[in-house]
């Protein structure tokens, strides 16, 4: 399933795709079959990575939820009730969010279709994703707001309830910066004067670049990941790297979890390798914070746990980190046994972040 698969869905067509797949299941009764749904197994063992796109896709392996047993024949009949859910909220140009469709179950007259918990009926969302080709923002479904931000010299035009709305993401915000809508497919780039995009694991390094001015000095897009990124953050990112030919570099802390928040933004996940040439931007580059930092710069550490060490040998193993350049860095954090913050950078100074460890990392990988 490749990016454009997923993009440019009306309402019209988004809700015609899930009766389509609804109507399947009352041909297969006319048929005389029993009613099933064949979704990819969405497992580690089923993910793929893709060399000719640089991302995780889900493999050959399928699970098949069929009425034959009970419990798939709860699941179909989850499947039908959300799908009609999901049909009168696009006739009516509404929207609810993940956390309200598992709440909303409980008002449906029949207690088998009701949701168990919000992991069910976020898995049933994917399920739907997966097999109608309709991301769920078309289905008009949000998550819980992700308040990921972006600040920096864009101009863009946003469609809303109320009618388009042109925001520069720097003079027409405050120190917060323009917040990530839910769908950020809805935005138009009129004007751009950046020169790279910098995404950024924290909020406290986020608001540390802004307040020193950093995107203005650098003409960057600063993008504030907040932890794992949403997948609006990931998608927007994409977009800015694709449509406006802007380097991509991703800031974290120095630990293997944040490393796979590089993955994600670079390869993507698991959890949404369906959409991961939507979301993922394979040319992101890594800039720190990196385990020869710790050792450059004699950052303050805490010492590695034993999940971070197993997290670290696995990543070893992890396609996405096959280079030279991460099996020395990762080699070198298990030698050392130390991990460290963004923040710890401030033991230099608050202003050595911006003025000296960027520009250097920056320039050394040919973005500044």
């Amino acid at each position: 399933m490749s990016a454009d698969d997923h993009t440019n869905y009306g309402e019209g067509d988004a809700r015609q795709r899930l009766l389509d797949l609804a109507e399947q299941f009352y041909e297969q009764f006319e048929d005389g079959d029993v009613p099933r749904l064949q979704v990819p197994t969405r497992t580690k063992t089923n993910i793929e990575y893709d060399e000719d796109s640089g991302v995780w896709v889900y493999g050959d392996r399928t699970s098949t939820r069929s009425a034959k047993t009970v419990s798939g024949a709860q699941k179909l009949l989850k499947a039908v009730y959300t799908i009609d859910f999901l049909a009168q909220q696009l006739g009516e140009d509404r929207s609810s969010t993940l956390r309200e469709l598992y709440y909303l179950s409980e008002s449906w007259d029949l207690a088998e279709a009701q949701f168990n918990s919000q992991d069910e009926s976020n898995q049933l969302i994917e399920d739907l994703e997966i097999v109608s080709g309709v991301t769920r923002e078309d289905f008009h479904m949000r998550p819980e707001e992700s308040g990921a931000t972006l600040m920096g010299p864009l101009l863009i035009r946003e469609q809303t309830r109320r009618g388009e709305r042109e925001i520069h993401c720097q003079e027409d915000v405050g120190e917060g910066g323009y917040q990530i809508p839910n769908n950020p497919d809805q935005i138009e780039f009129l004007e751009n004067d950046a020169d790279f995009v910098l995404a950024v694991e924290t909020g406290g390094m986020r608001d540390r670049l802004v307040e020193n001015g950093f995107d203005e000095e650098h003409n960057a897009l600063i993008v504030h990941l907040k932890g794992q990124p949403a997948r609006a953050t990931r998608r927007i990112t994409k977009r800015l790297h694709d449509e406006l030919d802007l380097p991509v570099t991703v800031f974290t802390d120095g630990d293997p979890w944040s490393y796979r928040i590089y993955g994600s933004v670079a390869y993507g996940s698991i959890k949404s390798a369906h959409l991961s040439e939507y979301l993922a931007t394979p040319q992101a580059q890594f800039v720190g914070v990196q385990p020869e930092d710790i050792v450059e710069y004699d950052l303050p550490t805490d010492p590695l746990s034993d999940s971070d060490i197993n997290a670290l040998e696995s990543e070893l193993e992890d396609p996405r980190f096959q280079t030279d350049y991460w099996r020395e860095q990762i080699e070198l954090q298990l030698d050392i046994e130390k991990k460290s913050e963004q923040q710890a950078l401030a033991s230099h100074g608050l202003d050595f972040v911006t003025e000296t460890y960027l520009p250097e990392r920056l320039e050394a990988m040919d973005v500044l």
